[in-house]
């Protein structure tokens, strides 16, 4: 097979006309030749750090989409699925991605459950990574969000970096907002990447000190603009990745995105490229081409170098994507879950007090940080409710693996004004999360759930709407059109219930995260990540 276009050599920093002829899924032969074909062919696109399971979609569906936008790998951590059903899950995904041509990465999850904290549904401890590491499908140690363990040399945190290091295989990084003497100490631990920066300084002090910094644009949380201005000098050191993706967002576009919003800013093509491109490949040891001879045949056909609009996508020399039409297919799989909590009772959500002041979340656009607020609070029959008018709406998170008393707290920025918005996909343990105006709609919420043994739902007096998420209660077993239209009409519901967020159930998906600060919700208590300790909802 040939390819003609104008071939970008992203290494040698030019671009020319040629053929490129591929043989046995390899890049047999590139020939600079004159025509008149005026595309361009560059090497796929990798996002360098996503959990899949964000989507919604098992990874044979997050595929069917991925190549629409020229991405032909992932480096993909599995650790909301290990969160549920533990190594059982980390081995669902391997194989359902191995059953696409697609280039699925994945990691050993170095932190199940995220902390001691909170009820996840499974363990993977020192020896389960260790097993997990002698793997050869498993390419990296994922992120080690624990980082006061490293900080404080836990013994198995510690364990867990050395079988690593034994496998002599990359560990990923998480450390939002961490600088000075103990981001030194995370680095020196043998920690090589970080996608959680979040301001232009802690970016340069981390790429300064040696780190890999990724720029993440996900569907909640957007640090591009903070990040980009540090390309044009470290892109030696730098990747593309979504972190989280939803549905919707997926359908529109990937890494080729943010390439495009690059380049509008007048950035260097190969040094834009090269962030996209190569540096993932070469950071984690990839079996992805690059477009020299004797390379996987792992390339993309754009109609420019202005928006990358995909016209083609090959992998392995396969056309998995051609002029608007996905080539990959839909493969059966077995559906897995682990769901286990009785239907609640409106009492359950009842938080009797006294206190005149409460410690409120502050839930901040496209962050996954929060804020602590202290607000005053309103009581109804000694009962701690929602201020719908001050935005103060009451959240709860329950423990989906067994029955147990729901946490409660508060929650400021959802915008609600009537209803309830629920989900199981709650990071990390996926318990179910949900805020409404009143103690009546929660309920109603989370049952809705809890009947559906997980998913994402909306209700209101007159009306109740959910997506089934069947697979461990974070993914579906439809496509991505199917998921993607029924997200965007949730998604539509939650905004006319009056919320004001870009993104209201991923934002929601993100309030029990511990392991970022300020407060969050787990489900057993309200917990201070400055800290990380519990801390009284009464103030």
């Amino acid at each position: 097979m040939i390819l003609k276009g104008n071939i970008v050599d992203i290494q040698n920093k030019r671009i020319f006309k040629g053929e490129i002829t591929i043989k046995d899924g390899k890049i047999f032969n590139i020939e600079e030749k004159q025509h008149d074909v005026n595309r361009y062919i560059l090497p796929g696109f990798v996002d360098a750090h996503i959990h899949i399971e964000s989507s919604m979609l098992v990874p044979s569906e997050f595929a069917r989409i991925a190549v629409k936008h020229g991405t032909v790998a992932t480096v993909s951590d599995p650790h909301e699925i290990a969160n549920v059903l533990g190594v059982e899950g980390v081995e669902f995904m391997i194989a359902n991605g191995k059953k696409t041509p697609f280039k699925f990465n994945f990691g050993a999850p170095s932190c199940v459950p995220a902390t001691n904290f909170e009820s996840a549904g499974a363990m993977i401890d020192s020896e389960g990574i260790k097993a997990l590491m002698a793997n050869p499908d498993i390419k990296y140690l994922a992120e080690m969000m624990n980082y006061p363990g490293v900080l404080f040399d836990d013994e198995e945190v510690m364990k867990k970096i050395a079988w690593a290091k034994h496998y002599n295989k990359p560990i990923d990084g998480h450390a939002p907002g961490l600088r000075g003497d103990d981001v030194t100490k995370y680095i020196q631990a043998g920690i090589s990447t970080d996608h959680e920066c979040f301001t232009n300084e802690e970016g340069l002090e981390k790429l300064q000190k040696g780190m890999k910094v990724l720029i993440r644009e996900g569907s909640a949380a957007k640090n591009f603009e903070a990040l980009i201005d540090l390309l044009p000098e470290h892109y030696e050191n730098m990747m593309f990745c979504s972190d989280d993706k939803h549905p919707d967002d997926l359908l529109l576009h990937h890494i080729n995105n943010l390439c495009a919003r690059a380049i509008a800013k007048g950035m260097d093509i190969f040094k834009v490229l090269k962030v996209a491109c190569v540096n993932p490949v070469k950071h984690y040891n990839l079996d992805v081409g690059l477009l020299n001879i004797g390379d996987f045949a792992d390339c993309i056909v754009v109609e420019d170098l202005k928006d990358f609009k995909t016209l083609q996508t090959y992998i392995n020399g396969e056309l998995v994507f051609d002029q608007g039409v996905s080539k990959l297919h839909s493969v059966p799989f077995e559906i897995l879950n682990n769901f286990h909590t009785n239907k609640k009772d409106l009492l359950d959500f009842r938080f009797e007090s006294t206190a005149k002041e409460i410690r409120v979340i502050e839930a901040l656009e496209g962050q996954l940080v929060t804020n602590e607020l202290i607000e005053e609070s309103m009581l109804q029959d000694g009962n701690l409710v929602s201020n719908v008018e001050k935005d103060i709406l009451k959240m709860t998170v329950v423990n989906r693996y067994q029955n147990q008393k729901p946490a409660i707290a508060f929650i400021k920025n959802f915008g609600l004004k009537e209803g309830a918005i629920a989900s199981s996909v709650g990071h990390d343990s996926h318990n179910i999360i949900a805020v409404g105006v009143s103690d009546e709609a929660i309920c109603k919420a989370v049952n809705l759930l809890i009947e559906n043994k997980g998913g994402i739902c909306a209700v209101s007096d007159t009306m109740e709407k959910g997506v089934a998420l069947p697979v461990a209660g974070i993914m579906s077993d439809q496509d991505a059109k199917t998921i993607g239209k029924q997200y965007a009409e949730l998604d539509k519901m939650a905004k006319q219930l009056g919320s004001t967020l870009h993104a209201p159930y991923m934002t929601l998906s993100f309030m029990a995260l511990l392991v970022i600060p300020s407060l969050k919700l787990s489900d057993k208590g309200l917990f201070d990540g400055n800290t990380f300790q519990f801390t009284n909802l009464e103030a």
